[in-house]
């Protein structure tokens, strides 16, 4: 570190070296302050005042229409009626929902089984095959676990269209409901699942 011998040393600016940088000055303390043209030239706002850019944004209220007055005024009133039948729609669309979901779980149930048919085919006659029942696996000769998983497929297939059919039902009185519900609110309903 260099040492300062007289005044005039302590006066003069330090000198830089080619690896040093001299910092700049802060512009906000120096008198020499170049304004910048970006900043905005509008006077500082009070803290509990809205900017000046977001009261130009604010939507201003506007007046009501003829055709918002009435329908305003015409809006129908909920009856007992028509509460039930809307308590009535929601109950069915959570059925059908769960029914749906059980739909999936047979379909892909059936699937698997017509998988594992095609897969005994190409099994000897003579070898015992494993076959699930309840929580464990038993070993069964050929002939016997096609039998069963024949009778397994029919099962699950009638279980398939009675789901069907009873997921038809409810949607068959879903839309009625729906009619009758969208008669009496018009647009001031939604029903759509």
């Amino acid at each position: 570190m260099p040492t300062l011998n007289s005044e005039e040393d302590a006066l003069k600016p330090p000198t830089q070296t080619r690896y040093q940088t001299r910092k700049p000055t802060n512009p906000q303390r120096g008198q020499n302050r170049i304004p910048n043209t970006k900043e905005q030239t509008n006077p500082p706002f009070k803290s509990n005042q809205i900017p000046p850019s977001k009261t130009a944004k604010m939507v201003q209220p506007r007046m009501l229409t003829k055709a918002d007055e009435t329908s305003a005024n015409d809006e129908n009133e909920v009856r007992r009626e028509d509460q039930e039948k809307i308590n009535r729609f929601s109950r069915l669309h959570q059925r059908q929902t769960v029914l749906d979901e059980q739909l999936k779980g047979k379909q892909k149930d059936k699937e698997d089984l017509e998988e594992v048919s095609m897969e005994l085919e190409l099994a000897d006659e003579d070898e015992l095959v494993p076959y699930k029942i309840g929580d464990s696996f038993f070993q069964l000769p050929l002939s016997d676990a096609q039998g069963m998983l024949s009778a397994s497929t029919e099962k699950i297939d009638t279980d398939v269209t009675k789901l069907e059919d009873s997921i038809g039902e409810l949607r068959e009185e879903m839309q009625q409901l729906k009619v009758a519900l969208y008669a009496r609110f018009g647009r001031s309903i939604n029903l759509e699942t």
